[in-house]
């Protein structure tokens, strides 16, 4: 019996280490290694685990992290990387990837690192990205991925970072996202976005250090609850379609190093409550309806490092 049990051990390990290497034997088929790298190191002739870019776990010697970036590949990721069933860290950004993303690599549900930034892939974001639990960093930054964000993503309960900026997304945020506490980071500027931003939005982020919302179609107000979202660094809501003032509110928001409001259709006052900003070092609000007198609470922000005021409707610095 313990023979018997020992050699299918032995039979399914065997078969799942060469599924591993077949898997990355097909990747490097479907790409283009100008510096021959991948073509000297991704041999046969030794363990794949020693390969370039692949790192195995010590026990089971499965492929556990497969980070190449800025290796200056070109090519497709074929559907089989899906079935590295171990793998937890995907980094193939900096390269000159294309195509559609595989809805395969939803099955990698060990994942907890994805960046695919800086690549050209196109077609939409694999509602099957919705299923990768484990995931804490999804960054798909700077390629040309069209359509909307699908709201499987609001899935990802173990989130940290969510940057999907400099794509050809568009259609409205699923407010979901905003649901998800876990959450750092939220970059999705430079897309061509649209609807409101719920007035619930901070209710769930209190561990939010960043929102990046810029170039985009959004339209409404700020939420006068910005303020819960208590731990934001940066916070930029520039070129927008945004309307109404600016909360007061905005001065609870104390660890604030930069801010970015320019851009809208805001109108109104500067509220005097800006000046409670103490570590403010950008305050950006050109091109907007901004009326009346610049309060003189800005002068307690003795971090400012750069300030951007116009064109505005401004009339001066209050006494």
């Amino acid at each position: 019996m313990f023979f018997h049990c020992f050699m299918v051990t032995y039979t399914v390990t065997t078969r799942n280490l060469t599924t591993d290497q077949s898997v990355l034997l097909e990747f490097k088929h479907q790409i283009n290694d100008p510096h021959g790298i991948l073509v000297d190191n991704w041999t046969t002739s030794h363990s794949f685990c020693n390969w370039t870019g692949v790192t195995c776990g010590a026990k089971h010697k499965r492929i556990k992290a497969l980070n190449l970036p800025n290796m200056n590949l070109i090519g497709t990721i074929p559907p089989e990387l899906g079935n590295l069933s171990f793998l937890a860290s995907l980094n193939l950004s900096g390269n000159g990837f294309h195509g559609d993303l595989p809805v395969e690599l939803g099955q990698l549900s060990r994942l907890k690192l994805v960046d695919l930034s800086s690549n050209f892939f196109t077609g939409e974001i694999p509602s099957s990205f919705g299923r990768l639990n484990q995931v804490s960093d999804l960054v798909l930054s700077n390629n040309n991925l069209t359509g909307a964000i699908p709201p499987e993503i609001s899935n990802l309960l173990n989130m940290r970072t969510l940057d999907l900026a400099s794509n050809k997304l568009y259609g409205s945020i699923p407010s979901s996202i905003y649901n998800i506490s876990s959450l750092r980071k939220i970059s999705l500027s430079l897309n061509s976005l649209s609807g409101k931003i719920p007035d619930d939005m901070c209710h769930h982020l209190s561990n939010l250090e960043a929102l990046s919302l810029g170039t985009n179609e959004l339209s409404g107000q700020i939420p006068t609850t910005i303020h819960e979202c208590r731990n934001l660094q940066g916070l930029a809501l520039d070129y927008n379609q945004l309307s109404g003032s600016i909360p007061r509110s905005i001065g609870n928001l104390t660890a604030l190093t930069e801010l970015y409001l320019g851009g809208n259709n805001i109108e109104g006052e500067i509220p005097w409550e800006i000046g409670n900003l103490l570590n403010l070092e950008i305050f950006f609000a050109v091109d907007m309806r901004l009326t009346g007198l610049i309060p003189t609470s800005i002068g307690n922000l003795t971090n400012l490092k750069a300030i951007y005021l116009g064109p505005n409707f401004l009339e001066g610095i209050s006494n």
